[in-house]
């Protein structure tokens, strides 16, 4: 008897259990080796999770809408037709398929992120494409080889991206050529497969007074998230910081498609090269000192729940494409099409709450990060000049929440008189 159990995946560090926001596949499909079967929704992004095996969905333990704890069979695959009653019976009574492999261990089984290997996980193998859903389907209907492209996201990730660029540069590979015909016959063309329905958006629920609305997968993230930060000693500090050239200078960009997010996020990135204990972690055994710096910006999901997503290499990046890369992950982080690496690896957070008005609040350090900067709004503000006159300024409050574990209070101050410096007198070094 050949029949497998599909698993409920990590995709991520933090998950525990996960929720089926759509099955690919329908009870009775063919299903090739690495085919998406399912899209599972972790405590942060919707992923695309494969069959490590050939054959027919025999039967879906998990149905759409429910969830499982990680490591849990939600499906049955069958090798043959002839099995698929067998593996309904077992499901039926609580069986477990018999499974050539003896100990399964559930992993990442996202589309495009190398994983060990598992009963249902995706692995970047030999000889294995590794493509995105969308582009596979945009070659599909393109009739574009996958075979010629050499993919540009993640750890060498075919992405819809790659497959535009090979149409407009008319570079169609030869393995394909269109033959015109000898006469001007018309010879009915099969219509392309119907594609893959998107999951539908998760509703957001009305609060009817009196009952009580389950927490989403993202809420009950950020539920853990914030129990576990209160085991870290933090302390807080807070700076007024002149933002009249900041402004000036937003106002000369903004039309290149630059917002006031990334401009702060560089400005934050620039003054960690001079304070790398500020973009540091604590762990058991010491200081940790990362080698990049990666700004995480906190943003509320419109269904609930908080992601960060994380502006990599903000002090390298110039500050036009970090801002088309934060445009990016935002519309992916609202549709939960987030890639891991692209919300966990954060060095350093930010928190603005400045476009409602707030002017100063705390925010909660994030686990695994040393530092998280809370920004309020900038408003006029009447100040004594040097000269002994008053003026009118532009001003923000900002505070830092530090891990006082390996960043004490002289540490944060310095940091936020250089950012203050920075923005105040040296913001023309941001656009270089």
């Amino acid at each position: 008897m050949s029949i497998h159990e599909v698993f409920m995946p990590a995709l991520s560090s933090t998950m525990t259990e996960g929720k089926i926001v759509s099955w690919v596949k329908s009870p009775g499909d063919k299903v090739e080796k690495g085919e998406t079967v399912v899209v599972v929704e972790s405590d942060k992004a919707d992923m695309d999770v494969e069959t490590f095996y050939e054959g027919f969905l025999a039967h879906i333990i998990v149905q759409a809408g429910e969830t499982a704890p990680v490591g849990s069979a939600i499906a049955f695959i069958a090798e043959t037709e002839a099995e698929i009653e067998t593996a309904k019976s077992l499901a039926n009574s609580g069986g477990a398929a018999a499974s050539p492999s003896p100990e399964p261990v559930p992993v990442a089984a996202s589309v495009g992120i190398p994983t060990l290997a598992s009963q249902n996980g995706s692995n970047h193998r030999e000889g294995r494409l590794v493509v995105s859903p969308r582009a596979r389907k945009l070659a599909k209907e393109l009739k574009v080889d996958l075979t010629t492209l050499k993919g540009s996201g993640p750890h060498g990730r075919i992405v819809s991206e790659d497959v535009e660029a090979l149409i407009n540069k008319g570079k169609q590979p030869a393995s394909t050529p269109v033959a015109a015909p000898p006469t001007p016959t018309v010879t009915p063309v099969a219509p392309p497969a119907p594609p893959t329905p998107a999951p539908a958006p998760t509703p957001v629920v009305a609060a009817v007074p009196g009952s009580i609305v389950p927490l989403t997968t993202f809420q009950n993230a950020v539920v853990r998230n914030m129990v576990a930060s209160l085991s870290v000693p933090v302390f807080r500090v807070g700076y007024t910081i002149t933002t009249d050239e900041l402004d000036k200078l937003y106002k000369q960009i903004k039309s290149k498609g630059v917002t006031m997010t990334a401009l702060l996020a560089k400005a934050v990135a620039v003054t960690l090269q001079k304070h790398p204990l500020l973009n540091a972690s604590y762990s058991d055994q010491g200081i940790v000192y990362h080698s990049d710096i990666n700004i995480s910006v906190a943003v509320a999901m419109d269904d609930g729940g908080l992601i960060t997503p994380v502006l990599q290499n903000a002090d390298a990046v110039d500050i036009y494409s970090l801002s088309r890369n934060w445009k990016s992950l935002v519309e992916r982080a609202r549709t939960k099409q987030l890639q891991p690496q692209e919300y966990n690896s954060g060095t350093f957070t930010l928190s603005n709450l400045g476009m409602f008005g707030v002017d100063k609040f705390d925010a909660i350090l994030p686990p695994g990060q040393g530092s998280i900067l809370a920004i309020g709004a900038s408003r006029p503000q009447v100040v004594a000049t040097p000269d002994g006159l008053f003026a009118v300024r532009q001003q923000m409050q900002v505070n830092i929440t530090s891990d006082h574990r390996i960043i004490y209070g002289a540490h944060a101050a310095a940091f936020l008189q250089d950012l203050a410096k920075l923005i105040e007198t040296n913001t023309h070094s941001l656009t270089l």
